[in-house]
């Protein structure tokens, strides 16, 4: 008898008798040894198929499992500091309980065009699962951080009838003979839910229809936005810089051999501590035009000026009080310089751009009246949002990260397509 165990905790069975269940990740062969590498999806396995030592059905199924096939393996647990984890298995046993022929994803190079479209198999590549893995990590360390702060998760809808900030980057989709549209943000229907639990978040797929064709974007992303009542701009900034440091730092702490596989220099990570560097609109147009770049106030930061900024700092910089007139109709313009709204965006170090934008948000009626209407926006289709400021209005903030941009910054790949299972980019629904 044997005991099934995962890869993972095989250092825990040293001298024993186990039964490990995954594929063939590799294998070479020298005369009547075999030395396959399994892997299960929580480590890789290098074990020693001996002729003499195993059954001919075992040594058969084993010289002709290819790349990928799905194997059982059975063996003793032997110390090697060599291999990886420190251990391999002297194999009495294996089984091939699914063939592989032709496996399309070899050691040779690929390209994108067609790693995208074996997306399903390239996910077992070292570097994808490690990546994954990191972002399996960011999300949890995002439910922790909230949890453990007494937020509450709020669900916000995915259809959404009316759109917050105009149609032209929506997708629509038919409800029943009216048009709703896929969700940009939980945000407009997180407020309410401030007003019930005081902290709240949300964290779920949000949806772009932005014909862009940038490493930075995709059409779907996952977003998480928490809103906090009585939270006021000085505050948002606090939470997100606690935020992304918590985050990053849970990602050194837990995927040390993820971050290893991906040759991820550590020491840029290890710099994200607080205080983070703040920096105004008006002191970022200055620092682009000392840099030699043209910008005006009143201009949008785009990709390239946003490297520019962060290339000045050793780690993330946040940039607050933007023209009011370029940012959404729900943020608070500054009290003390209404050309300029109480919005922020963190821009994260080596060139990978905002990973957050938020704002304290207007809570006076009639300002957001007003607000709505400058931007054309059907003013009936947010009489529910307006009730937030009609019935005990109150100050409050909020932010959004779109979780692949960190998981992209934090691993260091260098495009989002590979931050996330499936992504769906311009041109790209399949698989």
């Amino acid at each position: 008898m044997s005991t099934t165990v995962r890869i993972k905790d095989l250092p825990q069975h040293v001298g024993e008798r186990v039964t490990i269940n995954g594929w063939l990740y590799n294998k070479r062969t020298s005369g009547k040894l075999q030395f396959p590498i399994i892997r299960d999806g929580s480590g890789y396995l290098q074990c020693v198929v001996s002729k003499k030592e195993v059954s001919e059905e075992s040594w058969n199924d084993s010289d002709r499992a290819g790349q990928e096939a799905s194997v059982s393996v059975t063996g003793n647990v032997v110390a090697e500091g060599r291999a990886p984890g420190g251990v391999e298995m002297h194999v009495q046993e294996l089984k091939l309980l699914g063939e592989s022929e032709a496996y399309p994803i070899s050691p040779k190079e690929h390209g994108t065009d067609f790693l995208m479209n074996h997306r399903h198999l390239w996910l077992r590549s070292t570097k994808q699962h490690a990546v994954l893995r990191v972002r399996n990590e960011v999300e949890k360390a995002i439910r922790d951080f909230f949890y453990d702060r007494d937020f509450v998760l709020i669900d916000s809808p995915i259809l959404t009838a009316n759109a917050a900030e105009g149609t032209s980057t929506l997708f629509e989709t038919d409800y029943f003979g009216e048009k709703a549209y896929l969700s940009q943000s939980g945000q407009l229907y997180l407020e309410p839910a401030a007003a019930a639990f005081g902290k709240v978040y949300c964290f779920g797929p949000t949806f772009r229809a932005e014909k862009s064709k940038t490493r930075r974007h995709l059409m779907e992303f996952w977003m998480v936005e928490p809103e906090v009542a009585f939270l006021e701009f000085d505050g948002l900034q606090e939470l997100a810089e606690e935020f992304v440091e918590y985050i990053v730092g849970r990602c050194l702490d837990r995927c040390k051999e993820e971050l290893k596989t991906l040759e991820r220099d550590v020491t840029k990570l290890e710099k994200v501590q607080r205080p983070f560097p703040r920096i105004s609109y008006r002191e970022a147009i200055e620092l682009l035009a000392s840099k030699g770049m043209p910008a005006n106030f009143g201009d949008d930061i785009g990709g390239d000026e946003e490297t520019v900024i962060a290339n000045s700092f050793d780690r993330p910089v946040i940039i607050t009080r933007y023209p009011a007139a370029i940012k959404a109709f729900y943020m608070k313009p500054d009290p003390n310089d209404p050309e300029v709204a109480l919005a922020m965006d963190m821009i994260a170090p080596e060139g990978y751009g905002e990973i957050i934008g938020g704002s304290q948000r207007i809570d006076d009626h009639d300002l957001l009246v007003q607000r709505i209407q400058e931007h054309g926006l059907p003013l009936e289709a947010f009489q529910w949002y307006l009730d937030v400021r009609k019935y005990g209005s109150f100050p409050h903030s909020g932010f959004g990260m779109g979780i692949e941009r960190v998981v992209a910054w934090v691993t260091g790949v260098p495009h989002l397509r590979e931050t996330i299972p499936y992504p769906r980019m311009l041109n790209r629904i399949y698989p």
